[in-house]
């Protein structure tokens, strides 16, 4: 699916998956973000964090977490998790990239933002780090 302005053109910046995720027990939560052409594989990703195996967080979980519905989870999303309760995992392609696209926390927008500026300032601003992952393709 590729991102567009209101009118119709390209957002132009590279698709992005972005999982919620949790572990065997849902005593540990994350948010991986992910170039758009990879797949998840939760056995590589549990590995890298030492980790049970993750799966798929509830939209209950989700929405207690991060306050977004299912299919808007979003970075910009960590805004909501004053406790720092959600670990961010980021693949270390999507650093590569000039512009990461995502939701503000609706999934009826998208926005375009340049990655170092989510990396280097939002994420300072709302008090959190980052895990960088390899995902394979």
């Amino acid at each position: 699916m590729e991102l567009t302005l209101e009118d119709g053109r390209p957002l132009e910046t590279a698709g992005r998956k972005n999982l919620f995720l949790c572990n065997r027990q849902k005593s540990a939560y994350y948010l991986l973000m992910l170039a758009g052409e990879k797949t998840f594989r939760t056995k590589e990703i549990s590995a890298q964090i030492e980790s049970a195996r993750l799966s798929f967080a509830g939209a209950e979980d989700m929405g207690n977490y991060l306050d977004i519905e299912p299919g808007a989870v979003s970075v910009l999303g960590l805004m909501n998790d004053t406790e720092n309760r959600v670990r961010l995992l980021v693949d270390k392609q999507v650093l590569m990239r000039e512009y990461t696209g995502c939701h503000p926390c609706v999934n009826t927008s998208s926005v375009k933002l340049r990655t170092k500026d989510v990396f280097e300032r939002f994420l300072p601003a709302v008090h959190h780090d980052m895990t960088i992952v390899h995902v394979s393709a």
